[in-house]
């Protein structure tokens, strides 16, 4: 992000998952809302700048969408998306189009519902519905370079962020590959969905 903002954001984004990381074996398991809480705290506290509130704050709004389920249904994961992407909104009062990390994490979860929405989107435990939700994903992230940012440090730079993408949405473009790979190396693979 040094082109529109001080060049720091993956720097501090990975220093507080790599926190969340050194932490993973502690955090408590006793349902998903408490792992999630675990760790937005994790990262609020690690993650500089204004990102650590928005991250911790997507992380509080999922933890408190999962409650005290102790396993995810593929409806419960979208809530929960929807949920972190809300809490992001109102934190940062950003809206779609405001070239922001809601600008991918809102079209992935959409895609991920369709694609869940789908007949047999479970066979094969949802890989390809995954995939969708991290293609578009990374669609979305890269359609951020033509807008103009309006949030963020990106926004003092105005007509000068045409031409970059956002770097939280590009952030969650690669943290959607990455569960999207994860999930395929687990679960193997399935008939992709059309």
């Amino acid at each position: 992000d040094a082109v529109v903002a001080d060049g720091d954001f993956g720097y501090s984004l990975a220093s507080g998952f790599s926190a969340v990381l050194a932490y993973f074996d502690q955090f408590d398991r006793a349902n998903v809302g408490a792992f999630l809480k675990r760790i937005a705290l994790v990262i609020s506290s690690k993650v500089g700048g204004a990102s650590g509130p928005l991250w911790g704050t997507a992380f509080l709004r999922a933890a408190g969408a999962a409650g005290d389920k102790q396993t995810l249904a593929p409806g419960d994961v979208v809530a929960i998306l929807r949920a972190a992407a809300g809490g992001i909104a109102q934190r940062g009062g950003a809206v779609l189009g405001d070239k922001t990390l809601l600008d991918a994490l809102v079209p992935a979860t959409d895609a991920l519902e369709a694609a869940l929405a789908l007949p047999d989107a479970m066979s094969g435990h949802g890989v390809a519905a995954v995939e969708c939700m991290a293609g578009e994903a990374r669609r979305a992230a890269d359609a951020t370079a033509a807008m103009v940012a309006k949030k963020g440090r990106a926004a003092y730079t105005g007509e000068r962020s045409v031409g970059s993408v956002d770097a939280g949405a590009t952030a969650i473009a690669v943290i959607a590959e990455a569960v999207s790979a994860a999930w395929r190396q687990r679960y193997g693979t399935e008939k992709e969905l059309s």
